[in-house]
């Protein structure tokens, strides 16, 4: 049964921002993902910089085949933090499924050299890297 996140329209109130994510969160692991993607707008303004808000974003459009809205979100995390090795291979996965190999081997290659996780060397031996 979904989590009821957002007050019915009129009341004033705003949506608690941990619900909205927890559910958004719950959505896309049911591969609701555009459903997800509904729960999460009313905190894409107070959260708009926050990381984790911006991953859960990007995995929706991602889960929903929207790859450059995905890579749009996914360049802003990577820009604000170079280091998110999560971030850098949802990056290069992003161009990998956008027929980009060169470019997704890059942020492949630097997930692996920040966190050598068999699912990011998998993803990077995939692109001949």
């Amino acid at each position: 049964m979904p989590v009821a996140v957002a007050p019915p329209l009129g009341t004033g109130q705003a949506p608690d921002p941990m619900a909205a994510y927890r559910e958004a969160d719950r959505l896309l692991e049911a591969r609701e993902p555009l459903e997800a993607l509904r729960v999460l707008q009313p905190l894409s303004g107070e959260f708009a910089e926050d990381s984790a808000v911006l991953l859960l974003t990007a995995r929706c459009y991602f889960a929903s085949a929207q790859l450059r809205k995905a890579e749009e979100v996914l360049r802003r995390i990577v820009e604000a933090d170079p280091a998110d090795d999560y971030a850098r291979f949802m990056l290069g996965r992003c161009l990998q499924r956008q027929s980009r190999p060169d470019d997704a081997r890059v942020h492949l290659r630097i997930a692996v050299s920040l966190n050598p996780s068999p699912d990011y060397a998998d993803a990077l031996a995939r692109v001949g890297g």
